[in-house]
């Protein structure tokens, strides 16, 4: 029976590999869950089109949506990794909140330091301190979540609290204004040739670069070996705990470079206006097919995944439905999200 079926498989693996590229790529997005999840997104640009054909199916109009998408995807990308190892990151907001401080911080202290107001020198040196700001975060959920066996639920959940709270006693409660226009002007509201906006360009970089990492490379394989069965990961000779730190520091990594456009677009930090960037990241992941449970994550389906709550509240918006009902979608269509999850999974262990 067992030679029978090592047959099967070696035929069935055979005729996967002579099939097209093409065929082969999309055959590996439904397997993961992605296209149903794009047809919902399809669905849903549909209705809003129908019922404002001028407002929402306009070439502004998705631009701007693409623009709001694009701090989401960026945190996104991170938390797919986080998740594809059947974990999760709570502090993806408060991280970013934080990195933007920092960067706004050292921004702002440069150009007074350097009489320059326009410094690209301050500039760069908020960037590399936002950045390092979020990688310090990421090192300390994932040092304490590999090292200490503390769920990363718990973990995070409470720098989540700590990273809000340094960000609030730093600045005071009040927001830092005062940013570069060659920052709030040439990145959060320049664009490439006139046409794509560099806040999306950097978004879809990232989501490329995230992709490649996920599927091409020895990092990837072992943050989904892990997800899938970490004690036989372990035993297999992956460096689990270690992998995992750096898993949780990519996505503070991400958090903060995120929190470097988030002052660039709104040309302040914003203390208040990333309460929800946790429940939307990790929709965002689940929607677009990554596993709650771990070993399975698809940056493709994460991509798509994004899109569903920002074309929700914009598409609320535009229709004059209040706002509020955006959670209240997002939270539908992602228990729904799970809930194929799991019989997915119980359709693979029988």
């Amino acid at each position: 029976m067992s030679t029978t079926s090592s047959s099967v498989r070696r035929s069935t693996n055979a005729t996967e590999e002579s099939r097209p590229a093409p065929i082969r790529f999309l055959r590996q997005l439904a397997s993961k869950g992605s296209v149903w999840i794009l047809l919902v997104l399809i669905v849903i640009s549909l209705i809003f089109t129908i019922m404002r054909p001028t407002a929402f199916a306009t070439t502004f109009n998705w631009t701007n949506i693409a623009i709001d998408a694009s701090s989401l995807l960026i945190l996104a990308v991170g938390q797919t990794f986080v998740i594809a190892t059947s974990g999760i990151d709570l502090s993806v907001g408060s991280v970013l909140v934080f990195s933007s401080v920092i960067s706004a911080q050292v921004t702002i202290s440069m150009t007074a330091a350097l009489h320059d107001s326009e410094s690209s020198t301050a500039i760069v040196l908020g960037l590399v301190a936002g950045l390092l700001a979020g990688l310090a975060w990421g090192a300390i959920n994932g040092v304490l979540i590999a090292l200490t066996k503390i769920p990363p639920l718990i973990v995070t959940l409470g720098t989540t609290g700590m990273a809000l709270g340094f960000s609030q006693i730093i600045t005071g409660g009040n927001d830092l204004r005062g940013l570069p226009q060659a920052l709030t002007v040439g990145v959060g509201g320049g664009r490439l040739f006139g046409a794509i906006p560099y806040l999306v360009l950097i978004a879809v970089v990232i989501a490329i670069l995230g992709s490649l990492l996920l599927n091409t490379t020895r990092f990837g394989l072992h943050t989904l070996a892990i997800g899938s069965d970490e004690e036989a990961a372990r035993r297999s000779g992956i460096p689990v705990r270690f992998h995992l730190v750096r898993v949780y520091m990519l996505s503070g990594l991400l958090a903060g470079l995120a929190g470097w456009l988030s002052i660039a677009r709104f040309t302040a930090t914003t203390l208040n206006g990333h309460t929800s960037e946790n429940l939307g990241t990790i929709a965002a992941v689940v929607l677009g097919g990554t596993s709650l449970f771990g070993g399975i994550a698809t940056i493709f389906g994460t991509v798509i995944g994004v899109f569903i709550p920002t074309v929700l509240q914009n598409g609320f918006t535009i229709i004059g439905v209040l706002p509020f009902w955006q959670n209240v979608a997002v939270g539908a269509v992602l228990i729904a999200a799970v809930y194929y999850d799991q019989r997915r999974r119980k359709s693979r262990s029988r």
